[in-house]
Protein backbone atom coordinates (compact mmCIF):
# COMPACT_ATOMS: atom_id res chain seq x y z
CA UNK A 1 0.00 0.00 0.00
CA UNK A 2 1.28 3.68 0.62
CA UNK A 3 2.65 5.50 2.63
CA UNK A 4 0.34 5.94 5.57
CA UNK A 5 -1.30 8.53 7.53
CA UNK A 6 -2.08 7.62 11.14
CA UNK A 7 -2.64 9.83 14.04
CA UNK A 8 -1.01 12.50 12.05
CA UNK A 9 2.29 10.80 11.75
CA UNK A 10 4.04 10.23 8.48
CA UNK A 11 5.73 6.98 7.82
CA UNK A 12 9.58 8.35 7.36
CA UNK A 13 12.82 7.17 5.80
CA UNK A 14 16.03 5.92 7.32
CA UNK A 15 19.28 6.53 5.71
CA UNK A 16 21.75 4.02 5.25
CA UNK A 17 24.32 5.72 7.61
CA UNK A 18 21.78 5.29 10.66
CA UNK A 19 20.80 1.55 8.94
CA UNK A 20 24.10 -0.20 9.96
CA UNK A 21 23.74 -0.13 13.41
CA UNK A 22 19.98 -0.23 13.74
CA UNK A 23 19.66 -3.67 11.06
CA UNK A 24 22.32 -4.91 13.30
CA UNK A 25 20.66 -4.56 16.52
CA UNK A 26 17.15 -5.83 15.17
CA UNK A 27 18.70 -8.70 13.62
CA UNK A 28 19.80 -9.79 17.54
CA UNK A 29 16.66 -8.56 18.94
CA UNK A 30 14.36 -10.75 16.48
CA UNK A 31 16.82 -13.61 15.88
CA UNK A 32 16.72 -13.92 12.17
CA UNK A 33 18.33 -17.42 12.28
CA UNK A 34 14.53 -18.43 12.57
CA UNK A 35 14.44 -17.44 9.28
CA UNK A 36 17.79 -19.38 7.91
CA UNK A 37 17.06 -22.40 9.47
CA UNK A 38 17.39 -25.21 6.83
CA UNK A 39 14.74 -27.57 8.90
CA UNK A 40 12.11 -24.44 9.24
CA UNK A 41 12.54 -24.20 5.38
CA UNK A 42 12.40 -28.12 4.48
CA UNK A 43 9.85 -28.34 6.57
CA UNK A 44 7.69 -25.73 4.61
CA UNK A 45 8.86 -27.00 1.14
CA UNK A 46 7.50 -30.33 1.83
CA UNK A 47 3.89 -29.06 3.13
CA UNK A 48 3.86 -26.59 -0.04
CA UNK A 49 5.20 -29.49 -2.16
CA UNK A 50 2.41 -31.48 -0.68
CA UNK A 51 -0.41 -28.96 -0.67
CA UNK A 52 0.08 -26.17 -3.06
CA UNK A 53 1.01 -26.95 -6.33
CA UNK A 54 2.04 -24.00 -8.95
CA UNK A 55 -1.53 -22.64 -10.77
CA UNK A 56 -0.86 -21.89 -14.06
CA UNK A 57 -1.49 -18.42 -15.69
CA UNK A 58 0.45 -16.62 -17.93
CA UNK A 59 2.41 -13.94 -16.94
CA UNK A 60 1.68 -10.50 -18.13
CA UNK A 61 4.69 -7.83 -18.62
CA UNK A 62 4.51 -4.19 -16.43
CA UNK A 63 3.66 -1.67 -19.07
CA UNK A 64 5.96 -1.70 -22.07
CA UNK A 65 8.93 -2.67 -19.86
CA UNK A 66 10.79 -6.23 -20.09
CA UNK A 67 9.63 -6.80 -16.61
CA UNK A 68 7.30 -10.03 -16.11
CA UNK A 69 5.15 -10.61 -13.42
CA UNK A 70 1.76 -13.04 -12.29
CA UNK A 71 -0.71 -11.81 -11.99
CA UNK A 72 -1.69 -11.47 -8.10
CA UNK A 73 1.52 -9.93 -6.35
CA UNK A 74 2.29 -9.85 -3.02
CA UNK A 75 2.31 -6.29 -0.91
CA UNK A 76 5.17 -6.59 1.84
CA UNK A 77 3.91 -3.37 3.68
CA UNK A 78 2.98 -5.56 7.07
CA UNK A 79 6.35 -7.25 6.91
CA UNK A 80 8.37 -5.69 9.87
CA UNK A 81 5.75 -2.76 11.01
CA UNK A 82 4.12 -2.17 13.75
CA UNK A 83 1.99 1.12 13.38
CA UNK A 84 -0.85 -0.28 11.03
CA UNK A 85 -0.41 -4.05 10.75
CA UNK A 86 0.44 -6.15 13.87
CA UNK A 87 -0.94 -4.92 16.74
CA UNK A 88 1.36 -3.11 17.37
CA UNK A 89 4.02 -5.86 18.41
CA UNK A 90 6.57 -7.96 16.30
CA UNK A 91 8.17 -11.29 17.07
CA UNK A 92 9.86 -14.23 15.99
CA UNK A 93 6.39 -15.82 15.50
CA UNK A 94 5.31 -13.25 13.07
CA UNK A 95 9.45 -13.25 11.52
CA UNK A 96 8.38 -17.05 10.70
CA UNK A 97 4.88 -16.29 9.10
CA UNK A 98 6.39 -14.10 6.87
CA UNK A 99 9.00 -16.03 5.76
CA UNK A 100 6.28 -18.32 5.17
CA UNK A 101 4.74 -15.95 3.07
CA UNK A 102 7.36 -15.70 0.89
CA UNK A 103 8.39 -19.16 0.24
CA UNK A 104 4.39 -20.35 -0.53
CA UNK A 105 3.94 -17.74 -2.49
CA UNK A 106 6.84 -19.03 -4.77
CA UNK A 107 5.46 -22.53 -4.24
CA UNK A 108 2.24 -22.00 -5.21
CA UNK A 109 3.49 -19.62 -8.57
CA UNK A 110 3.38 -15.78 -7.69
CA UNK A 111 6.65 -14.25 -8.71
CA UNK A 112 5.88 -10.49 -7.97
CA UNK A 113 6.74 -9.01 -4.33
CA UNK A 114 5.98 -5.07 -3.40
CA UNK A 115 8.02 -3.48 -0.44
CA UNK A 116 8.95 0.15 0.36
CA UNK A 117 11.52 1.81 2.29
CA UNK A 118 9.06 3.48 4.79
CA UNK A 119 7.30 0.02 5.35
CA UNK A 120 8.27 -1.36 9.13
CA UNK A 121 11.54 1.27 9.01
CA UNK A 122 12.57 2.35 12.28
CA UNK A 123 11.46 5.85 12.18
CA UNK A 124 8.21 5.14 11.00
CA UNK A 125 7.80 3.31 14.45
CA UNK A 126 8.65 -0.42 12.72
CA UNK A 127 10.36 -3.23 14.24
CA UNK A 128 12.47 -3.61 11.18
CA UNK A 129 12.39 -2.83 7.13
CA UNK A 130 10.79 -4.79 4.89
CA UNK A 131 12.93 -4.65 2.08
CA UNK A 132 15.99 -5.75 4.60
CA UNK A 133 13.02 -9.09 5.33
CA UNK A 134 12.45 -9.45 1.64
CA UNK A 135 16.20 -9.08 0.79
CA UNK A 136 17.21 -12.03 3.77
CA UNK A 137 14.39 -14.41 2.35
CA UNK A 138 15.15 -13.79 -1.34
CA UNK A 139 18.70 -15.13 -0.05
CA UNK A 140 17.73 -17.86 1.37
CA UNK A 141 16.02 -19.06 -1.06
CA UNK A 142 18.15 -19.12 -4.02
CA UNK A 143 20.04 -20.88 -1.53
CA UNK A 144 17.96 -23.79 -1.96
CA UNK A 145 16.48 -22.98 -5.06
CA UNK A 146 19.62 -21.12 -7.36
CA UNK A 147 16.34 -20.50 -10.45
CA UNK A 148 13.84 -18.93 -8.22
CA UNK A 149 12.10 -16.30 -10.45
CA UNK A 150 11.90 -13.44 -8.10
CA UNK A 151 10.58 -9.69 -9.52
CA UNK A 152 11.28 -7.56 -6.54
CA UNK A 153 9.40 -3.71 -6.71
CA UNK A 154 10.50 -1.05 -4.30
CA UNK A 155 9.64 2.54 -3.92
CA UNK A 156 11.00 6.25 -3.38
CA UNK A 157 9.50 7.96 -0.56
CA UNK A 158 8.97 12.03 -1.61
CA UNK A 159 9.86 13.28 1.43
CA UNK A 160 10.22 17.21 1.72
CA UNK A 161 14.03 17.34 2.50
CA UNK A 162 15.03 15.19 -1.02
CA UNK A 163 15.94 17.80 -3.79
CA UNK A 164 16.62 16.76 -7.27
CA UNK A 165 17.18 13.49 -9.47
CA UNK A 166 20.36 12.44 -7.48
CA UNK A 167 18.35 11.76 -4.45
CA UNK A 168 16.32 9.26 -6.39
CA UNK A 169 19.41 7.59 -7.33
CA UNK A 170 20.66 7.50 -3.86
CA UNK A 171 17.76 6.42 -2.08
CA UNK A 172 17.41 3.32 -4.55
CA UNK A 173 20.77 2.42 -3.54
CA UNK A 174 20.20 2.70 0.02
CA UNK A 175 17.14 -0.13 -0.92
CA UNK A 176 19.71 -2.00 -2.74
CA UNK A 177 21.83 -2.18 0.28
CA UNK A 178 19.35 -2.93 2.49
CA UNK A 179 17.50 -5.98 -0.19
CA UNK A 180 20.88 -7.18 -1.06
CA UNK A 181 20.89 -6.80 -4.35
CA UNK A 182 22.61 -4.83 -7.43
CA UNK A 183 19.35 -3.98 -9.14
CA UNK A 184 15.47 -4.25 -8.67
CA UNK A 185 12.48 -4.91 -11.57
CA UNK A 186 10.93 -2.10 -10.35
CA UNK A 187 11.55 1.02 -8.86
CA UNK A 188 8.43 3.42 -8.11
CA UNK A 189 8.24 7.06 -6.58
CA UNK A 190 5.84 6.34 -3.54
CA UNK A 191 3.87 9.54 -4.09
CA UNK A 192 4.10 12.80 -5.48
CA UNK A 193 6.22 15.17 -3.75
CA UNK A 194 5.20 18.78 -3.00
CA UNK A 195 7.64 20.15 -5.20
CA UNK A 196 10.61 18.59 -7.34
CA UNK A 197 8.22 16.41 -9.20
CA UNK A 198 9.95 16.98 -12.63
CA UNK A 199 13.41 15.77 -10.87
CA UNK A 200 12.50 12.98 -9.27
CA UNK A 201 10.86 11.99 -12.90
CA UNK A 202 14.71 12.71 -14.18
CA UNK A 203 16.35 10.53 -11.62
CA UNK A 204 14.17 7.43 -12.46
CA UNK A 205 15.09 7.71 -15.67
CA UNK A 206 18.76 8.26 -14.30
CA UNK A 207 18.64 5.15 -13.05
CA UNK A 208 17.94 2.91 -15.75
CA UNK A 209 20.13 4.23 -17.45
CA UNK A 210 22.96 3.58 -14.92
CA UNK A 211 21.71 0.09 -14.17
CA UNK A 212 20.50 -0.02 -10.99
CA UNK A 213 16.15 -0.85 -11.81
CA UNK A 214 14.89 -2.92 -15.09
CA UNK A 215 11.67 -0.72 -15.28
CA UNK A 216 9.68 2.41 -13.21
CA UNK A 217 6.65 3.34 -12.02
CA UNK A 218 5.11 5.86 -9.84
CA UNK A 219 2.35 5.55 -7.36
CA UNK A 220 -0.76 7.40 -5.97
CA UNK A 221 -0.48 9.62 -8.99
CA UNK A 222 -3.36 11.66 -10.61
CA UNK A 223 -3.94 11.02 -14.50
CA UNK A 224 -2.18 14.60 -15.24
CA UNK A 225 0.59 13.63 -13.27
CA UNK A 226 0.87 10.27 -14.70
CA UNK A 227 0.46 11.40 -18.19
CA UNK A 228 3.39 13.95 -17.83
CA UNK A 229 5.54 11.35 -15.96
CA UNK A 230 5.00 9.69 -19.19
CA UNK A 231 5.85 11.99 -21.28
CA UNK A 232 9.23 13.34 -19.44
CA UNK A 233 10.39 9.78 -19.89
CA UNK A 234 9.83 9.05 -23.19
CA UNK A 235 11.92 11.33 -24.23
CA UNK A 236 14.73 9.60 -22.81
CA UNK A 237 13.28 6.22 -24.82
CA UNK A 238 12.05 4.85 -21.06
CA UNK A 239 8.56 3.73 -20.61
CA UNK A 240 6.79 3.97 -17.83
CA UNK A 241 5.89 0.54 -16.63
CA UNK A 242 3.07 1.41 -13.85
CA UNK A 243 0.82 3.53 -11.37
CA UNK A 244 0.19 1.94 -8.40
CA UNK A 245 -3.23 2.79 -6.69
CA UNK A 246 -5.87 2.24 -4.34
CA UNK A 247 -8.01 -0.06 -6.37
CA UNK A 248 -10.73 -2.78 -5.03
CA UNK A 249 -14.51 -3.49 -6.28
CA UNK A 250 -15.19 -0.80 -3.35
CA UNK A 251 -12.90 1.72 -3.77
CA UNK A 252 -13.05 2.19 -7.69
CA UNK A 253 -11.56 5.85 -7.74
CA UNK A 254 -9.36 4.99 -10.33
CA UNK A 255 -12.22 4.10 -12.73
CA UNK A 256 -13.95 7.77 -11.88
CA UNK A 257 -10.44 9.98 -12.13
CA UNK A 258 -9.65 8.92 -15.56
CA UNK A 259 -6.18 7.09 -14.01
CA UNK A 260 -7.49 3.54 -15.50
CA UNK A 261 -8.32 4.62 -18.42
CA UNK A 262 -5.30 6.59 -19.54
CA UNK A 263 -3.48 3.50 -17.87
CA UNK A 264 -5.14 1.48 -20.53
CA UNK A 265 -4.47 4.45 -23.29
CA UNK A 266 -0.82 4.66 -22.72
CA UNK A 267 0.06 1.04 -21.98
CA UNK A 268 0.71 1.48 -18.20
CA UNK A 269 0.29 -1.47 -15.80
CA UNK A 270 -2.24 -0.38 -12.99
CA UNK A 271 -1.12 -2.11 -9.96
CA UNK A 272 -3.86 -2.71 -7.59
CA UNK A 273 -3.09 -2.13 -3.31
CA UNK A 274 -5.98 -2.86 -0.87
CA UNK A 275 -7.10 -4.59 -3.59
CA UNK A 276 -9.72 -6.59 -0.89
CA UNK A 277 -9.80 -3.38 0.77
CA UNK A 278 -7.95 -4.68 3.55
CA UNK A 279 -9.54 -7.54 4.83
CA UNK A 280 -13.33 -6.08 4.23
CA UNK A 281 -14.45 -8.29 1.29
CA UNK A 282 -12.81 -11.17 2.93
CA UNK A 283 -16.10 -11.94 5.20
CA UNK A 284 -13.60 -11.84 7.85
CA UNK A 285 -15.10 -8.92 9.64
CA UNK A 286 -18.64 -8.08 10.51
CA UNK A 287 -20.70 -5.76 11.93
CA UNK A 288 -20.26 -7.43 15.34
CA UNK A 289 -16.71 -8.27 14.62
CA UNK A 290 -15.08 -5.45 12.85
CA UNK A 291 -11.01 -5.12 12.52
CA UNK A 292 -9.29 -3.65 15.57
CA UNK A 293 -6.51 -0.96 15.32
CA UNK A 294 -6.56 2.05 12.99
CA UNK A 295 -8.10 -0.06 10.74
CA UNK A 296 -10.97 -0.37 12.78
CA UNK A 297 -11.48 3.85 12.38
CA UNK A 298 -12.28 2.93 8.42
CA UNK A 299 -14.60 -0.25 8.61
CA UNK A 300 -16.47 0.47 11.31
CA UNK A 301 -19.50 -1.40 12.24
CA UNK A 302 -21.63 1.12 10.66
CA UNK A 303 -20.18 0.83 7.33
CA UNK A 304 -19.80 -3.44 7.47
CA UNK A 305 -23.56 -3.64 8.01
CA UNK A 306 -24.01 -1.33 4.92
CA UNK A 307 -21.34 -4.11 2.97
CA UNK A 308 -23.16 -7.10 4.18
CA UNK A 309 -25.16 -7.86 1.12
CA UNK A 310 -22.16 -7.01 -1.21
CA UNK A 311 -19.94 -9.59 0.75
CA UNK A 312 -22.52 -12.25 0.93
CA UNK A 313 -23.09 -12.07 -2.58
CA UNK A 314 -19.56 -12.19 -3.32
CA UNK A 315 -19.58 -15.77 -1.02
CA UNK A 316 -22.64 -16.58 -3.06
CA UNK A 317 -20.14 -16.64 -6.10
CA UNK A 318 -17.83 -17.91 -4.76
CA UNK A 319 -19.05 -20.72 -3.59
CA UNK A 320 -20.10 -21.48 -7.63
CA UNK A 321 -16.59 -21.89 -8.31
CA UNK A 322 -14.96 -23.48 -5.14
CA UNK A 323 -13.36 -20.22 -4.02
CA UNK A 324 -12.73 -18.47 -1.33
CA UNK A 325 -14.46 -14.09 -1.09
CA UNK A 326 -10.75 -12.92 -0.92
CA UNK A 327 -10.33 -15.05 -4.05
CA UNK A 328 -13.65 -13.67 -6.03
CA UNK A 329 -12.53 -10.39 -4.79
CA UNK A 330 -8.62 -10.64 -6.26
CA UNK A 331 -10.13 -11.90 -9.62
CA UNK A 332 -12.88 -9.34 -9.98
CA UNK A 333 -9.47 -7.25 -10.12
CA UNK A 334 -8.22 -9.07 -12.55
CA UNK A 335 -10.91 -9.28 -15.19
CA UNK A 336 -10.78 -5.49 -15.42
CA UNK A 337 -7.63 -6.32 -17.44
CA UNK A 338 -4.26 -4.34 -17.06
CA UNK A 339 -4.58 -4.49 -13.38
CA UNK A 340 -2.43 -6.42 -11.13
CA UNK A 341 -3.28 -6.87 -7.23
CA UNK A 342 -1.25 -6.98 -4.33
CA UNK A 343 -2.98 -8.51 -1.42
CA UNK A 344 -0.86 -8.30 1.31
CA UNK A 345 0.15 -11.64 2.56
CA UNK A 346 1.25 -12.31 6.46
CA UNK A 347 1.43 -15.89 6.15
CA UNK A 348 1.47 -18.50 4.13
CA UNK A 349 -1.86 -19.62 4.21
CA UNK A 350 -2.98 -16.17 2.64
CA UNK A 351 0.11 -16.69 0.27
CA UNK A 352 -1.71 -19.88 -0.79
CA UNK A 353 -5.18 -18.30 -0.80
CA UNK A 354 -4.39 -15.26 -3.05
CA UNK A 355 -2.96 -18.08 -5.63
CA UNK A 356 -6.11 -18.95 -6.22
CA UNK A 357 -7.31 -15.77 -7.93
CA UNK A 358 -5.34 -17.35 -10.90
CA UNK A 359 -6.43 -19.83 -13.15
CA UNK A 360 -10.05 -18.61 -13.69
CA UNK A 361 -12.43 -16.15 -14.15
CA UNK A 362 -15.87 -14.72 -13.12
CA UNK A 363 -18.38 -14.14 -15.90
CA UNK A 364 -18.66 -10.33 -17.84
CA UNK A 365 -22.19 -10.85 -16.00
CA UNK A 366 -20.66 -11.50 -12.61
CA UNK A 367 -18.50 -8.98 -12.72
CA UNK A 368 -20.83 -6.22 -14.12
CA UNK A 369 -23.03 -7.64 -10.92
CA UNK A 370 -20.96 -6.83 -8.30
CA UNK A 371 -19.67 -3.73 -9.61
CA UNK A 372 -23.58 -2.73 -9.39
CA UNK A 373 -24.19 -3.94 -5.94
CA UNK A 374 -20.87 -1.70 -5.08
CA UNK A 375 -22.12 1.57 -6.95
CA UNK A 376 -24.71 1.46 -3.84
CA UNK A 377 -22.14 2.05 -0.94
CA UNK A 378 -20.51 4.67 0.06
CA UNK A 379 -17.17 5.20 -0.87
CA UNK A 380 -14.52 4.80 2.01
CA UNK A 381 -11.93 7.42 2.11
CA UNK A 382 -8.82 7.30 0.37
CA UNK A 383 -5.30 8.03 0.90
CA UNK A 384 -4.83 12.38 0.44
CA UNK A 385 -1.58 12.56 -1.90
CA UNK A 386 -4.27 10.97 -4.64
CA UNK A 387 -5.60 14.16 -5.02
CA UNK A 388 -2.82 15.97 -5.56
Amino acid sequence: MALQLNGGVWCLYQSRANWGKSIKHQQERFVIKAVASSEDYAAAAATATAKRQPISEEKVKLGASDVEVTRVGIGAWSWGDTTYWNNFEWDDRKLKAAKAAFDTSLDCGINFFDTAEVYGSRLAFGAINSETLLGRFIKERKRKDPDADVVVATKFAALPWRLGRQSVVNALKDSLYRLGLSSVDLYQLHWPGIWGNEGYIDGLGDAVEQGLVKAVGVSNYSEKRMRDAYQQLQKRGIPLASNQVNYSLIYRLPEENGVKAACDELGVTLIAYSPIAQGALTGKYTPENPPSGPRGRIYTSEYLRELQPLVNRIKEIGQKYNKTSTQVALNWLIAQENVVPIPGAKNGEQAAEFAGALGWRLSKEEVEELRSMAKQIRPITGFPVEKL
